[in-house]
Parts: C-alpha cells; structure tokens; sequence
C-alpha cells in the first residue's frame, strides 16, 4: 500500500520535499495539498518521478496556462517545454546567477516546474532564497523606502550575451521589458516580497542612475544570504516546483565535464502589485 501523501520541511525558512504522491497521476485531494504546500514553503521537491514530456505538462497546466520561454527554443512538438541541458561542450548552463524566472515579463511567471533526467556524480545543486524573508529581515526604514518604488526589468541585455556566448543569431528581435514593483504583494498569501533580481532588474524608476545602483548592489547582495535559503541535490527523476512570486534561484555549473539534463514548464503569473 502507497503511504499517504506527506509535506516534510527542508529547512525552518524555506522548501519542503513531498512524500507519497505520483505527479503523473494526482488526485484532487492531492492536489490541493501540494498547491498548498508551496504557498507555505515557496519551492517543493519530489522524487523518483516518472513524469514524462506529456505528463509533466498536465501536471503544469493545473496551476496555470504555460508559456513559451521567450529566447530559448522549446522540446519540438513541445513549444512550452524547455530543455535545461550543459555537457562538456557547453559554454554556460542556464540559470547561474540569482534570478526569478523571465520577471522581465509583464506577467512574469507565477511558477517554474523542473525535472531532470539526468544529473551529474556530484555538484549540479540548485539554491532556492526566500524573498519574504529578505523582505522581513531589511530595516523598517529601508522597508519603508523600498515600498511603493518600482524597476525597470529587461531580458534584452541578459538574453543578447546569452545568444553570443552559444553562436545564436537573435534576429534583432525584441525582448520583453516591463516596470514591477520593487516590492510586490503575493495574490495567495498576502505576504510582501522582495521583486528585484541581478538578471534582469535594469534600475529604479525615479532615482539617479549612483543611488539606483547603490540600492540595487546591496538587495543582490542582502537576496543571496545563507539564512534565506535551501539548497537541491539533484537525483535522477528529482523534480523541483518553484514560487517565482517570493523565491530567487541560483543553479551551480560546478560539474564540467559531466551533464545535467531536463526539461521545464513555466506557468503564467499576473502583473506584480
């Protein structure tokens, strides 16, 4: 007999693996709970999923309509499914600074869904970061100076050096680029978070170019401390879901030459307020 689903947290701030539950075939008992479970814990992980391509995009679409990645090409027949992949002839892998997924985004995503199928002998973590705890842990008068700025997010500058460092022509297209708040409100839980990320945050609207800097340089310094976080070790068929809305993350290329391959579906958010 399968033991019941169970929610067993990672760390006091912040991720929780999910026992007992296959993602290919949820009930709607479980359902609720895993959606629940994230609103608490910001990023849930899974193991021993099998959950292939079709699979893992019903499992999405629960949460939400998915959305093509706007620069990196889809699994054919599969636009919203997107190849996470780095071998030994690859020259960067995805996601190796602090980052909410696409915030760039007038609707960033409102959630990421990672499997991966195959993962290196050692390294290859990712670091998840609670920006509700960010938030909660600055100063009431830097919290009070914060509220009610907004940024400016661009993928233009981070996806152009993408497309030059892997000898991708871009076509001169135009990448999304939109204004949030520097702190925004999560829809579910009510729960103010820090909105600002060194991929994609360009500057602060209304400030000299000096202070913006300044205040940007030191919430991606304040975004990255330990105490904020949790950190995956991949397995085969691991499966990580995480809350773009109130979570960072930071995956580590440190196991070159060897590969780390999976795929992700992303799932439309609303505009931050």
């Amino acid at each position: 007999m399968t033991p019941p689903l169970s929610v067993h947290p990672v760390t006091p701030v912040i991720g929780a693996e999910i026992h007992g539950v296959d993602l290919s075939r949820l009930t709607d008992a479980e359902f609720a709970t895993i959606r629940d479970a994230l609103w608490t814990h910001c990023v849930l992980f899974f193991r021993d999923q099998d959950l292939p391509i079709e699979r893992h995009k019903v499992f999405g679409a629960r949460f939400g309509e998915l959305v093509v990645h706007p620069n990196d090409p889809g699994v054919d027949g599969h636009p919203e499914v997107m190849p996470i992949h780095a071998d030994r002839n690859s020259v960067r892998a995805t996601g190796e600074q602090w980052h909410s997924d696409v915030s760039c985004d007038p609707r960033p995503p409102m959630g990421s869904i990672l499997r991966m199928h195959t993962v290196p002998d050692t390294g290859g973590d990712t670091l998840f970061a609670n920006m509700y705890a960010a938030y909660e842990a600055l100063s009431e008068r830097m919290r009070g100076l914060l509220d009610g700025l907004t940024a400016v997010h661009d993928g233009g500058p981070y996806y152009r050096e993408v497309n030059r460092l892997v000898g991708r022509d871009d076509g001169g297209r135009a990448y999304p680029s939109a204004e949030h708040p520097v702190v925004r409100t999560h829809p579910e839980t009510g729960r103010k978070a820090l909105f600002v990320n060194q991929m994609f945050t360009q500057y602060i609207v209304g400030l000299p170019a000096g202070e913006s800097r300044a205040i940007l340089g030191l919430l991606f310094d304040h975004v990255a401390r330990p105490d904020f976080q949790c950190r995956f070790r991949w397995r085969p068929d691991s499966v990580a879901m995480w809350d773009n809305r109130c979570t960072q993350h930071h995956a580590i290329w440190d196991y070159w030459p060897e590969t780390r391959s999976g795929y992700r579906v992303t799932i439309r958010g609303e505009a931050p307020v």
